[in-house]
């Protein structure tokens, strides 16, 4: 699923069931809230019907509603009822302030809570998972997405609340005065509830649709901001504008089929609120003035009438808040369910000391979009502390190897066993605790040059971090820094050179001195002198340790105790240097080009 592709929009009923229970650990915050956001409706409609009882206070005397609890004289019934209001307006303070605390908590525990749990679940999600999403749409439902049902929590929840216990509570006190004027005054609120039914069947897959469009935005801008170098080289400057300036009006035009639905609900709430309210009004007088009706209670009618229908207008901005909210949760629902491909259910451990001898056996695997990289029934076995080099071309499938190794990635068939034990039968903290990656591509991040050093171990001393830089030939340029292992590196370590990432990541890896070492074309975009540096540092790590080493330049893999040759995710050469050069096969031929034939000669005679 693309960014811009929105998804299939379910009911706004369906991802409430959903979040509701997702949040059921919260379930005593949302019935004390609720029970406050009732209270208070219940405070707030109360005083319209005191000043119909007033009324009657005025008119009736001591034939009054309020005589009947003991009330003798008017001015004593006055009195009650400014207690009685004293204590209702009170009541309606506390409860506001009340539901005001209890439901912006809740927003704020539950966003927290959708966050963590989502941004958790990403992490436990395999590489596969990764290759077919962008990191912009992942961080728009993480934030944005999550955002959306914090600003609904905070207001839309009591009002949809609070809009329902008027319509029941108001309702009630009309059929006690007036059956046929409720009838009446109600007739408007089953279109208006027609209304909010229909917008919101309309309005959902327009806001599945803006969502979709924000994690577009997002990935536009995440893209263009890691790559701004790029950009700049090629000035590209004004294209990438445009691109932006397309996604954005997008978004803008996708938000106006929206409003355009929205806004159509508001004339029809209006207009059947005014229908109401004239019945109350026109019919309830003529009642008033034959005196069938009591004016105290025709006063009762007319307040509650617009104390209920005029918080409808309001309805629809609620009803618009609800629909966006609900497009958001499911999207983070769906990132929370979404299945892990590579399960963490092994249950044992390596037996100490870790030998690192690493067994594969008839190993095939498939990318599910592209055929390269795949493995095809690939079988080496590496004795513990010795060296594999893994060479040949782009999508032979050197790399992949490597990620099955790490279990960042399922296997369609075959095994790996390190010192005969199935990785899959590993806890995968045990399995990749036993092994150290360098990437081609290095990956620092924001914080000091000794932060990123002991990342595998967060709890190592500055002596363990020197003595891991000096190892990695990186200490000579780090004590140079302006502030040495405390300098910070900026985002992806781009204060740096490449040189120097390299060399942080390869003592970040050794600083977790792990039984087996991958390094994956560790020396490949470097100068001469950080390989020069790089391969000392190798000659010196690799001994009681198994490495794997996938390379380009065969120069850095001569003293390799095996070499293997891929091609199309299949082996076609395993042996040393020398034997390979023998054979005159793949690896010799690419020998043959690096070095122009001349030292093919010289190792030959070897």
């Amino acid at each position: 699923m693309s960014a811009a592709t929105p998804p299939h929009p379910t009911s706004s009923f369906a991802a409430l069931t959903r979040l509701l229970r997702y949040a059921r650990a919260h379930r005593g915050r949302v019935v004390l809230a609720t029970i406050l956001s009732t209270l208070n409706k219940l405070f707030d409609i109360a005083p319209e019907i005191l000043i119909g009882v007033a009324i009657d206070v005025v008119v009736n005397r001591e034939a009054s509603f309020v005589a009947r609890f003991g009330f003798d004289t008017p001015h004593s019934q006055i009195y009650a009822l400014a207690v009685l209001t004293f204590f209702i307006w009170v009541g309606e303070s506390i409860s506001e302030y009340g539901y005001q605390i209890v439901w912006r908590n809740l927003a704020q525990r539950l966003q927290a809570d959708l966050r963590l749990h989502s941004y958790s679940h990403v992490q436990e999600l395999d590489m596969a998972f990764f290759d077919g999403r962008s990191s912009g749409e992942l961080v728009a439902i993480m934030n944005d997405d999550i955002n959306q049902l914090e600003r609904f929590l905070d207001g839309g929840a009591n009002g949809m609340i609070q809009i329902l216990v008027a319509v029941v509570s108001v309702g009630a006190v009309f059929f006690f005065i007036s059956p046929l004027i409720a009838v009446l005054a109600f007739t408007p609120v089953p279109v208006i509830l027609w209304g909010a039914f229909v917008f919101e069947r309309k309005s959902s897959p327009l806001y599945a649709t803006v969502r979709a469009q924000v994690g577009a935005i997002a990935t536009r801008l995440t893209n263009n901001l890691s790559g701004m170098a790029t950009i700049k080289s090629f000035t590209a400057e004004a294209r990438e504008t445009e691109r932006l300036r397309v996604e954005s009006e997008a978004y803008v035009d996708a938000n106006r089929k929206a409003i355009a639905v929205s806004s159509a609900f508001i004339p029809v709430v209006r207009m059947a609120i005014l229908t109401g309210f004239l019945f109350t009004l026109v019919v309830g007088g003529v009642l008033a003035l034959n005196g069938t009706l009591n004016v105290g209670a025709y006063g009762v009618l007319v307040f509650l009438t617009q104390r209920l229908l005029w918080p409808l207008t309001g309805m629809a901005q609620i009803i618009d808040q609800y629909a966006r909210a609900m497009a958001s949760t499911q999207r983070v629902l769906d990132l929370i369910e979404m299945p892990i491909g590579v399960q963490d259910t092994g249950t044992r451990a390596l037996p100490r000391p870790v030998h690192g001898a690493v067994r594969i056996e008839d190993l095939s695997f498939r990318y599910k979009n592209t055929s390269a990289g795949a493995i095809n029934g690939v079988s080496i076995d590496v004795p513990g502390g010795t060296t594999l080099a893994l060479v040949g071309t782009t999508g032979a499938g050197k790399s992949t190897l490597m990620k099955l190794l790490l279990r960042y990635y399922q296997p369609d068939a075959g095994r790996i066993s390190i010192d005969g034990i199935d990785i899959r039968d590993l806890t995968l903290a045990e399995l990749r605790g036993a092994i150290g990656f360098v990437a081609q591509d290095v990956f620092l991040f924001e914080g000091t040059v000794a932060e990123n050093i002991r990342y595998g171990r967060p709890e190592a001393g500055e002596a363990e971090v020197i003595a891991a830089a000096k190892a990695a030939e990186a200490w000579e340029f780090v004590e140079k820094l302006s502030q040495g292992l405390h300098t910070t590196v900026g985002e992806r370590g781009v204060r740096l050179s490449g040189g120097q990432r390299q060399r942080i990541s390869l003592a970040r890896a050794l600083l977790k001195n792990p039984p087996i070492l991958i390094l994956d074309e560790a020396t490949s975009s470097v100068d001469n002198e950080t390989e020069a540096a790089i391969q000392r540092s190798l000659h010196r790590i690799a001994h009681d340790r198994t490495v794997f080493v996938i390379a380009h330049r065969l120069s850095t893999i001569v003293d390799a105790d095996q070499i293997a040759v891929l091609d199309a995710g299949r082996v076609v050469e395993l042996g040393t240097h020398a034997q390979l050069l023998t054979r005159a096969g793949a690896y010799a031929a690419q020998w043959r080009v690096q070095t122009g034939g001349a030292a093919e000669s010289a190792r030959a005679a070897e």
